[in-house]
């Protein structure tokens, strides 16, 4: 699976952003799907989950309320809604496919990995 994000840029606090994130192959139906993220000097983070069905997801505490992921199997592609953004959440949005059986909120689970599209949020 090759995995292609996109949508990040400049946003004023209070703002949103939708990313999105195309893959490549036919199998993307069966992999759960993560956005991470990693601001400069600091370790990547979990951001979002969603199942290979899209009936599970998870949010880390700080995005919980402003953030939605979802995905479209038919069009092979999985978003994420930023709504309220923070100066807090600059940082390089990653996205990644794991094809585990249940959705997992590590990194090291994840098989494939996006290049990365840079979100940054001025105050």
């Amino acid at each position: 699976v090759q995995l292609q994000a996109s949508g990040g840029g400049l946003v004023q606090a209070g703002g949103s952003l939708r990313l999105s994130c195309a893959a490549s192959g036919r199998t993307f139906s069966s992999y759960n799907m993560g956005w991470f993220r990693q601001a400069p000097g600091k370790e990547r983070d979990i951001v979002a989950v969603i199942s290979w069905s899209g009936a599970i997801t998870y949010y880390t505490d700080s995005v919980k309320g402003r953030f939605t992921i979802s995905r479209d199997n038919a069009k092979n592609t999985v978003y994420l809604q930023m709504n309220s953004l923070k100066p807090e959440d600059t940082a390089v949005y990653y996205c990644a496919a794991d094809p585990g059986l249940m959705p997992s909120r590590y990194a090291k689970t994840y098989d494939y990995w996006g290049q990365g599209t840079l979100v940054t949020v001025s105050s």
